[in-house]
């Protein structure tokens, strides 16, 4: 038996310092002193010794059994030492090389131009207001004057969810939940994105964003409107522009008007950009229809107001000079940071 054990020890001596990993020398302790080991099998073997010779050949078992494990331990240690050495070894840092340039991403045209429009009606004491892209069918189109047979329906062909519920044309059904709210007076411009059924092309989304802005009060009037608008243009293309009211029609507004602007370009003596004209149409406004206000349980023999709408890709095109609307959509990092 002293002779078996002292083979084996030497055998697993032998196999553990020729051990190059931690794998390994897991697979040689499992080997020997696992349940189904060398060592396991000699110790169920101890019914085959005579009695008196149990103590002594367990004792020699136990023994050797002790010395495999501090071998096994040992080169474990030393192991794991050079491994860790080796992996320090190859993460060095050289802090004499240049650092990695990060990256960073830049602010969108159409970002910049709302944070504009936001901060010059905030400086007059407007609200922003937010409301939902997928909205019902009343408050896009009937709260606004627009019932199913008119018109202004089919040039604002959408995407239908269900009969009644759609992806929303305008954001003008937000200011229909503010005014259903009965908190007057109010002075708010509704940002958000709006979609058409319409052909990608240079000046045409199926996706853009509009800025829509309501005033409801006790005796506001036209000039109110125009006042407004007009220092909004300036605010926005500069103290010298001027501005040019022109009677439209819309089904929500009554009287209403589209609004130019001085060509920024040329100050309005006519180039290119303006094609010839010296203006530049930049939004649809005018008094809040009183059919519109009754729909929303406002009386309109107390309550007058005023509403404008404009498109923020419009403002973002033609205060940075873009020539396409898809540019502002691609995300080319080279071009957002031209802005």
């Amino acid at each position: 038996m002293k002779a078996k054990l002292d083979r084996i020890r030497q055998q697993v001596q032998e196999q553990i310092l020729n051990c190059d990993s931690t794998e390994k020398l897991n697979e040689i302790r499992v080997s020997i002193l696992g349940k189904k080991g060398q060592l396991t099998d000699l110790l169920k073997s101890m019914k085959d010794v005579a009695p008196e010779e149990r103590p002594k050949v367990g004792q020699m078992v136990n023994e050797t059994r002790g010395e495999i494990e501090r071998i096994l331990e040992e080169q474990k240690t030393k192991l794991e030492r050079a491994l860790r050495e080796a992996k320090m070894k190859a993460e060095v840092i050289d802090v004499t090389l240049p650092a990695k340039k990060n990256e960073m991403g830049h602010r969108h045209p159409n970002t910049i131009a709302l944070e504009e429009v936001e901060r010059i009606f905030i400086g007059m004491g407007y609200e922003v207001v937010e409301g939902p892209e997928v909205e019902k069918d009343y408050y896009n189109f009937e709260a606004l004057n627009i019932p199913a047979d008119h018109p202004a329906k089919d040039e604002q062909d959408t995407f239908y969810i269900t009969g009644d519920i759609l992806l929303r044309t305008q954001t003008s059904g937000v200011q229909v939940h503010e005014m259903e709210k009965g908190k007057l007076p109010i002075r708010m411009i509704a940002p958000g994105r709006v979609f058409r059924s319409d052909e990608v092309d240079a000046t045409h989304s199926p996706s853009f964003h509009q800025i829509e802005g309501l005033v409801i009060d006790k005796d506001i009037t036209f000039a109110d409107l125009k006042g407004t608008l007009a220092e909004f243009a300036r605010e926005l293309f500069g103290e010298d522009t001027k501005v040019k009211f022109r009677p439209h029609h819309f089904p929500f507004t009554e009287p209403s008007a589209e609004m130019d602007v001085t060509c920024f370009k040329c100050g309005g003596t006519g180039c290119r950009f303006c094609k010839g004209s010296g203006w530049i149409e930049i939004l649809g406004c005018g008094m809040v229809h009183p059919h519109v206000l009754e729909m929303s349980n406002i009386d309109p023999e107390t309550y007058v107001g005023f509403a404008f709408g404009v498109g923020l890709e419009r403002i973002a095109l033609l205060k940075y000079e873009i020539d396409d609307m898809r540019l502002l959509y691609e995300n080319d990092i080279r071009f957002l940071k031209q802005f």
